[in-house]
């Protein structure tokens, strides 16, 4: 089985476009949204969802205020300012790091795992598809990525389909990296711009450290023909 992840060094280059072409050519495929900070695959391809299931990652401290004593050791801990002075916690702030709940000396904090968001398996006029999406301002989304392209994986080969078409996050981030770890092969989007050049060698590095052969699409290239010879040069040059 092969997998091309298509990404790109930031965000507006056309990367989900390139995808849904591919897509409509490519055969015997398994289409991944593995972009779940912001997934838009979906609005291309239509997709009618099968199944449909939560994804859980990191905790958000709770105070029980039965248990309380307010003697104001969390709010002094929180560095996040997460605890205001009804001794609530805001679920926006809160980073997850369970120092209050480890120091709390009435152990009046629980900590349960939360649900972030959501994983999909769905048909669509392409084939099938996996994807997800995250819940506002939450964290985790680089584990999200790796569920999300083992998922897609498991049902390519329980379906005997032999290509991955795994749409990844924009940027050098961690969601990034959990996309491209394993790849056959990355297809870099850019533009020609500066900014579209300049993120294109910085997430170029990064499939180079990760040994993943890249291939560079200059989207729009006619935009400016000479820094569309200037990306060409580069990736000659690599």
């Amino acid at each position: 089985m092969k997998e091309l992840v298509i990404i790109s060094g930031k965000g507006g280059t056309g990367k989900t476009s390139i995808v849904a072409a591919f897509a409509s050519l490519a055969k015997n495929k398994v289409l991944c949204d593995a972009d779940v900070d912001a997934a838009d695959l979906h609005l291309v391809t239509g997709p009618r969802i099968r199944e449909t299931h939560d994804f859980q990652g990191g905790s958000t401290a709770i105070i029980n205020q039965d248990k309380c004593t307010e003697c104001g050791l969390c709010r002094d801990l929180c560095r996040w300012d997460a605890i205001n002075s009804d001794f609530e916690v805001d679920a926006f702030e809160c980073e997850g790091c369970g120092v209050c709940v480890y120091f709390c000396p009435e152990k009046a904090i629980d900590f349960p795992v939360k649900t972030c968001g959501q994983w999909f398996r769905s048909d669509t006029r392409f084939g099938p598809m996996i994807h997800a999406r995250l819940g506002i301002a939450e964290e985790n989304s680089g584990k999200l990525v790796t569920l999300v392209r083992q998922k897609a994986r498991t049902l390519a080969e329980e379906s005997g389909l032999d290509l991955l078409l795994t749409d990844g996050p924009p940027g050098v981030g961690c969601p990034v990296i959990a996309s491209i770890g394993g790849a056959s092969a990355l297809l870099i989007v850019t533009e020609p711009t500066v900014s579209g050049s300049h993120d294109m060698e910085r997430v170029a590095q990064l499939a180079a450290h990760f040994k993943v052969p890249a291939m560079v699409c200059v989207n729009k290239f006619d935009l400016n023909p000479d820094k569309t010879k200037t990306i060409e040069a580069y990736a000659a040059q690599k």
